[in-house]
């Protein structure tokens, strides 16, 4: 099944706390998509053009990695 891979967005969080990077994740293609605050909400796109686009965080507060 595709999604957002758990473990990968538990690195992305680390990486946002710790690092410079601002990685988001569109909720339906799950493409990662960088310059997303860590509390971003429906970003657009820039694969698929919907704005599904959460910042790592505010996944992580979602309960995206629960499965990790």
């Amino acid at each position: 099944m595709a999604g957002i891979d758990p473990e990968e967005l538990l690195e992305a969080v680390e990486s946002q706390m710790f690092g410079t990077d601002n990685p988001g994740f569109c909720t339906k293609c799950y493409n990662r998509q960088e310059g997303c605050e860590p509390d971003a909400r429906n970003y657009e796109c820039e694969s698929c053009g919907e704005k599904e686009v959460y910042g790592a965080q505010e996944l992580l507060l979602m309960g995206y990695a629960d499965s990790a």
